[in-house]
């Protein structure tokens, strides 16, 4: 099996970094094409917007390591929990309008949803992931997840793990799951259409459900697991001062709340990485975790909630509902699923001022393998990461690297570990 990673010096050279950076952000550039040497960087890009300008819109390297077609601006990657960001904003919209009450029993929209001590359970504790379905327990495969039905049949039938609303755990699937089974029984329309109700004015290349003409413009990923040894990439991923207690949870305990929430469906999980790339599955509504975007579209997705919810001479949401989101609307020091200090605000991740960004108001997601995307209203940035080769981490070295470098050249640099 060839190694891919092992080749990135040669791929870079024969696809250059493109793109403009703003005077001062040189070092962001630098940054970036660093990682196609030392970080084992294959296909990337990076956009970061400030009041409808962009100050970094970087690209470059190999989209597909079989075929050498080079990244583009515009090239599309799945993006994982990336996805949870952009289905909030969605749903933010949604709330602004008067379409939906957060607040409302989901039981009082879906009746059916009520059994197994689910009565109470209200959509704004399913996105700030204290409901307590952290997990479906009922096995479905790939195909039962495409035909949707038994995806509903499994949620109605699952028990919360803990009473709702008492603590937090992330819903690492579940979350999406509801979403997707929840929003078209309140509004008529489905999470996909929503959310591209918000990208098509903003110019924003976000996809949950990738129109057929545009499965083209895809790079296939390359799983960490699939091109290194696995013993090698599991004990990385048990050291790492980043996901460390996740993993080490995860791996030694498999009914722990951790390894609940990630493992169903399993074609889907950690050894079925590569089924994303697959058209029927880019193609389905999965909003969870396969939103595909470009770096330069997760910018402008998120450049409204940046400011007064407008942008690009487009307005998504008012400026109440765009300052909404910047306070968590859950905190947990030891979230039970991911076993680390973080929190939720609407669907939005709210991580420590110590990891991506100085500032309280910063709203985002990030997803499995490196992708990021953000909005930070203190510094009226917003920002989008996308790459193919996935690394073992959630909170990704290179976007780490990429977002602190940023805001060391706005002057208010990360102080973390």
């Amino acid at each position: 099996m060839p190694n891919h990673t092992a080749n990135h010096g040669a791929s870079t050279a024969l696809a250059p970094v493109q793109g403009t950076v703003a005077p001062g952000f040189e070092p962001v550039r630098a940054v970036f094409e660093q990682h196609f040497v030392d970080a084992g960087e294959v296909g990337a890009s990076l956009c970061v917007y400030r009041d409808g300008a962009p100050l970094v819109d970087l690209w470059g390297g190999i989209a597909d390591v079989h075929t050498g077609a080079h990244w583009q601006a515009d090239t599309l990657v799945n993006t994982f929990s990336v996805t949870k960001g952009a289905v909030a904003h969605a749903l933010l919209r949604l709330e602004d309008r008067g379409e939906l009450n957060l607040d409302d029993p989901v039981a009082q929209h879906w009746p059916a949803f009520a059994a197994a001590g689910k009565a109470g359970i209200t959509l704004r504790q399913i996105l700030n992931h204290t409901s307590g379905l952290i997990a479906v327990d009922a096995p479905l495969s790939l195909v039962e997840v495409l035909a949707w039905e038994p995806v509903e049949r499994a949620l109605i039938a699952q028990a919360p793990l803990w009473e709702p609303g008492t603590q937090q755990g992330y819903h690492a699937v579940t979350w999406g799951m509801l979403v997707r089974a929840i929003v078209p029984r309140i509004v008529g329309r489905s999470v996909g259409a929503v959310l591209a109700e918000i990208a098509g004015p903003l110019g924003a290349d976000t996809f949950v459900g990738l129109p057929q003409t545009e499965l083209g413009r895809c790079a296939p990923l390359i799983p960490t697991l699939k091109y290194s040894g696995i013993a090698t990439v599991l004990g990385a991923m048990m050291r790492s001062g980043i996901d460390g207690n996740f993993f080490r949870s995860t791996l030694l305990r498999p009914r722990s709340p951790g390894a609940r929430a990630v493992a169903n469906p399993k074609e889907l999980g950690a050894m079925g990485f590569a089924n994303y790339d697959l058209p029927a599955v880019r193609m389905a509504e999965l909003p969870w975790a396969n939103l595909h975007a470009s770096a330069r579209g997760l910018a402008r997705l998120y450049a409204p909630l940046a400011g007064d919810g407008s942008a690009f001479g487009v307005r998504t949401v008012s400026a109440a509902a765009a300052a909404r989101p910047r306070q968590p609307q859950s905190w947990s020091e030891v979230d039970t699923t991911l076993r680390k200090p973080l929190g939720f605000s609407q669907g939005f991740l709210k991580e420590e001022a110590t990891m991506f960004s100085p500032n309280p108001g910063w709203m985002g997601h990030s997803g499995t393998g490196g992708a990021l995307g953000y909005a930070d209203p203190d510094a009226a940035i917003s920002f989008g990461y996308t790459m193919n080769r996935m690394r073992p981490n959630v909170r990704s070295p290179t976007a780490l690297a990429l977002s602190r470098a940023v805001y060391a050249c706005l002057g208010t640099p990360v102080k973390g570990r």
